[in-house]
């Protein structure tokens, strides 16, 4: 090896050193980076539980329900003699439904993070966050739904909290599944 091809490692060492971290170093940057890499494929939606056709005789479910009626992605019939309405997909809703997914989120910041512990062989933290929603469709914006369901109204109005688990790995930081 060269005088100059050693001279050129030495001054470029101190900068590796100091200068690199990895994507699996504990800092709130790389806490950002895997919480939003999971919530590029998981949008947050209202109905996760729900099968079409669907049929309800309960009030708040019906108001809830005939909103999206109203946004034109579901349509109503009513059974009169067992007090039931029963909804299904319009035209207009294939695209949301099942689940109506109206938007995913976008973490921006760290609040807290608890100290490292091991669970599952994996070094892991509990973050709290605070994030924004991206991609949400004009349905969810209109008022009737943002009055009938006020916790997805919360979420897309402004910066909203939540929390997570992490997992370090080689790759960087990922919620466990």
């Amino acid at each position: 090896m060269t005088f100059r091809c050693k001279l050129a490692l030495l001054c470029l060492l101190p900068i590796a050193l100091t200068g690199c971290t990895s994507k699996s170093s504990p800092t709130q940057p790389h806490f950002l980076t895997g919480l939003n890499k999971y919530f590029e494929t998981r949008p947050d939606c209202l109905l996760n539980n729900v099968r079409f056709p669907y049929e309800t005789s309960d009030r708040k479910e019906i108001a809830q329900m005939d909103t999206l009626v109203k946004s034109k992605l579901l349509e109503k019939t009513v059974e009169p003699a067992i007090h039931v309405s029963r909804y299904t997909v319009a035209a207009a809703g294939t695209r949301y439904a099942p689940r109506f997914c109206y938007g995913h989120r976008v973490a921006n910041a760290i609040e807290s993070s608890t100290p490292l512990t091991v669970v599952n062989g994996f070094r892991q933290t509990h973050v709290t966050y605070r994030y924004t929603m991206q991609e949400v469709p004009v349905w969810a914006r209109s008022a009737d739904v943002l009055k009938a369901f006020p916790e997805m109204a919360q979420r897309i109005n402004g910066e909203s909290t939540g929390t997570a688990n992490l997992a370090q790995t080689a790759t960087g930081w990922q919620v466990p599944d």
